[in-house]
Protein backbone atom coordinates (compact mmCIF):
# COMPACT_ATOMS: atom_id res chain seq x y z
CA UNK A 1 0.00 0.00 0.00
CA UNK A 2 1.24 3.46 -0.84
CA UNK A 3 -0.13 6.48 1.00
CA UNK A 4 0.44 10.02 -0.17
CA UNK A 5 0.51 12.90 2.27
CA UNK A 6 0.41 16.47 1.09
CA UNK A 7 1.70 19.56 2.83
CA UNK A 8 2.55 22.77 1.03
CA UNK A 9 2.03 20.96 -2.30
CA UNK A 10 4.73 18.43 -1.37
CA UNK A 11 3.76 14.78 -1.42
CA UNK A 12 5.71 11.98 0.14
CA UNK A 13 5.05 8.33 -0.51
CA UNK A 14 4.80 5.93 2.40
CA UNK A 15 5.44 2.34 1.34
CA UNK A 16 4.98 -0.51 3.79
CA UNK A 17 7.28 -3.54 3.88
CA UNK A 18 6.09 -6.85 2.52
CA UNK A 19 3.79 -8.70 4.88
CA UNK A 20 5.68 -10.98 7.27
CA UNK A 21 4.61 -13.72 9.66
CA UNK A 22 4.19 -12.44 13.21
CA UNK A 23 7.11 -14.44 14.65
CA UNK A 24 9.79 -13.56 17.19
CA UNK A 25 12.49 -14.05 14.53
CA UNK A 26 10.84 -11.59 12.12
CA UNK A 27 10.24 -9.06 14.90
CA UNK A 28 13.92 -9.27 15.90
CA UNK A 29 14.87 -8.23 12.34
CA UNK A 30 12.97 -4.92 12.49
CA UNK A 31 15.36 -1.95 12.33
CA UNK A 32 15.35 0.28 15.40
CA UNK A 33 17.04 3.39 13.99
CA UNK A 34 13.80 5.27 13.17
CA UNK A 35 10.21 5.47 14.32
CA UNK A 36 7.82 3.03 12.66
CA UNK A 37 4.16 2.64 11.80
CA UNK A 38 3.00 -0.95 11.85
CA UNK A 39 -0.06 -2.93 10.85
CA UNK A 40 -1.06 -6.21 12.45
CA UNK A 41 -3.07 -8.31 9.99
CA UNK A 42 -5.00 -11.56 9.96
CA UNK A 43 -4.32 -14.51 7.66
CA UNK A 44 -6.60 -12.98 5.00
CA UNK A 45 -4.55 -9.77 4.99
CA UNK A 46 -7.15 -7.60 6.76
CA UNK A 47 -5.64 -4.82 8.86
CA UNK A 48 -6.72 -5.50 12.45
CA UNK A 49 -4.61 -2.86 14.21
CA UNK A 50 -2.34 0.01 13.25
CA UNK A 51 0.15 1.40 15.74
CA UNK A 52 3.39 3.32 16.11
CA UNK A 53 6.67 2.87 17.92
CA UNK A 54 9.35 5.45 18.52
CA UNK A 55 12.98 5.03 17.56
CA UNK A 56 14.62 2.24 19.54
CA UNK A 57 11.31 0.68 20.58
CA UNK A 58 9.95 -1.03 17.45
CA UNK A 59 10.85 -4.61 18.38
CA UNK A 60 9.74 -4.18 21.98
CA UNK A 61 6.37 -2.74 20.95
CA UNK A 62 5.56 -5.55 18.51
CA UNK A 63 6.62 -8.15 21.10
CA UNK A 64 4.13 -6.59 23.51
CA UNK A 65 1.39 -7.45 21.02
CA UNK A 66 2.52 -11.09 21.12
CA UNK A 67 3.20 -11.49 24.84
CA UNK A 68 1.10 -9.13 26.98
CA UNK A 69 -2.49 -10.32 27.33
CA UNK A 70 -3.96 -6.81 27.31
CA UNK A 71 -2.02 -5.96 24.13
CA UNK A 72 -2.63 -9.11 22.07
CA UNK A 73 -4.55 -8.58 18.83
CA UNK A 74 -6.84 -11.62 18.35
CA UNK A 75 -6.27 -13.23 14.96
CA UNK A 76 -3.10 -11.22 14.30
CA UNK A 77 -0.75 -13.53 12.40
CA UNK A 78 1.11 -11.12 10.12
CA UNK A 79 2.57 -7.61 10.20
CA UNK A 80 3.93 -4.84 8.02
CA UNK A 81 6.04 -1.83 8.92
CA UNK A 82 7.19 1.42 7.43
CA UNK A 83 9.99 3.56 8.86
CA UNK A 84 9.34 7.27 9.16
CA UNK A 85 11.43 10.31 10.07
CA UNK A 86 10.18 10.75 13.65
CA UNK A 87 7.37 9.93 16.06
CA UNK A 88 5.32 12.98 15.03
CA UNK A 89 5.35 11.77 11.42
CA UNK A 90 4.41 8.28 12.62
CA UNK A 91 1.38 9.73 14.42
CA UNK A 92 0.24 11.49 11.22
CA UNK A 93 0.56 8.32 9.15
CA UNK A 94 -1.16 6.22 11.81
CA UNK A 95 -4.10 8.61 11.98
CA UNK A 96 -4.51 8.58 8.18
CA UNK A 97 -4.47 4.78 8.02
CA UNK A 98 -6.97 4.41 10.86
CA UNK A 99 -9.37 6.81 9.14
CA UNK A 100 -9.02 5.07 5.79
CA UNK A 101 -8.91 1.39 6.79
CA UNK A 102 -10.81 1.45 10.13
CA UNK A 103 -8.97 -1.46 11.74
CA UNK A 104 -11.15 -3.51 14.09
CA UNK A 105 -9.00 -3.01 17.22
CA UNK A 106 -8.17 0.70 16.85
CA UNK A 107 -10.14 3.57 18.31
CA UNK A 108 -11.81 5.03 15.23
CA UNK A 109 -11.84 8.65 16.41
CA UNK A 110 -8.05 8.96 16.73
Amino acid sequence: MVILFGKNNFKKMIKFSRTQKFTNANIENIPENKAIVYKIKNIAGENLYTGIAGRGRAQERLMEHKELKREVIPGGTRFQIVQVKNKERAEQVEKQIIRKEQPKFNEQNK
